[in-house]
């Protein structure tokens, strides 16, 4: 019996230290370096604050939209469709987001739309689109605010992050800095289909 229960209880006691200890330690370590230490990104706003780093259904023509979510941008279940590329259901999925987006945006061919604004993240909740996905949306944006392209274009680039340390991640765009900025042009507090508040 001693043969089985000694092994068994340094094997616990092995498993508590490296999974309560130092792997936890390890993850504290490697967030202090990445941008914000691992911490939730919270822009201020006159209600409270938004969250930077998690995916918000902005659906309105005035506002750039981000990536479809699996979850509905529910922070509280991140998960992905888990649905390959290949079957049949999420393939028709993609195809209704594509006929929307040509719906929405005329004279845009279906080439020319990128392939992270109809599918979905691994999570999501991606608060990020490529600049593509981006100056794709320009035309709907400018014409629902009555702003010039030029402007807004030149706000996409303005708002377009270049990957961490030069090297780590994409070129990409942040969807909620992008749209309240649009906002602090025109002094509209921005909106989505969910009603998302401030925290």
């Amino acid at each position: 019996m001693k043969e089985h229960i000694l092994p068994a209880l340094r094997l616990t006691l092995v498993c508590l230290a490296f999974f309560s200890g130092i792997y936890t330690a390890a993850v504290w370590g490697v967030a202090q370096i990445l941008p914000n230490k691992g911490r939730a990104e919270r822009l201020p706003h006159e209600n409270g604050y938004y969250y930077a780093n998690v995916g918000q259904a902005f659906r309105s023509d005035r506002y750039f939209w981000p990536r479809p979510s699996a979850v509905g941008y529910n922070a509280a279940g991140s998960a992905g469709s888990n649905k390959g590329p290949t079957n049949p259901d999420y393939l028709a999925v993609v195809q209704t987001r594509i006929d929307t987006f040509l719906a929405q945006h005329p004279g845009i061919r279906r080439a020319e739309i990128p392939a992270d604004i109809v599918t979905a993240s691994g999570s999501g909740l991606d608060p990020h689109i490529s600049p593509q996905a981006a100056n794709v949306q320009a035309g709907r944006v400018a014409q629902a605010r009555g702003m010039p392209v030029s402007d807004v274009a030149a706000l996409v680039q303005a708002h377009t992050e270049k990957p961490w340390l030069g090297f780590v991640g994409n070129t990409r765009v942040n969807v909620l800095r992008l749209n309240l900025a649009l906002d602090q042009l025109t002094n509209a507090g921005p909106s989505n289909q969910n009603g998302l508040k401030p925290g």
